[in-house]
């Protein structure tokens, strides 16, 4: 197993990796809206989901792989009413094929962020 870190992604609060690499799979941890600079949570849930997919690609690039190579996405929405938002700031992000996703509601999520997002990539 191999660690991940990447300069353009919020560092890590606790004891848990940006990402880790194992077995030609990439599997990044959850990304909020936070910028990664000023340590600010964007407003709005297209904000916060923009920033969160800018930083999983930042720490997707420190392991030399792109958003092409997601293969599954979990997004957890605090409120299932961002869903359409959510999906319409989402598709400017990816291309067919889409990576397989789920989105949940989760009860309360870090910093009291509207979105938050992990995935797992392969590399080919």
């Amino acid at each position: 197993m191999k660690e991940v870190n990447s300069e353009g992604a919020p560092r890590p609060v606790g004891p848990y990796s940006q990402a880790v690499e194992a077995g030609g799979f990439v599997f990044c941890s959850g990304q909020i809206g936070l910028d990664p600079k000023s340590n600010v949570l964007m407003e709005g849930i297209k904000e916060q989901t923009r920033q969160a997919l800018i930083n999983l690609a930042s720490v997707l690039s420190a392991a030399g792989l792109t958003m092409r190579d997601v293969v599954r996405i979990t997004v957890y929405l605090a409120d299932m009413r961002d869903f359409q938002e959510m999906n319409e700031e989402y598709s400017k992000h990816f291309s067919k094929p889409f990576p397989a996703r789920t989105t949940i509601q989760a009860a309360s999520l870090p910093r009291n962020a509207r979105i938050e997002i992990d995935a797992i990539a392969v590399r080919r």
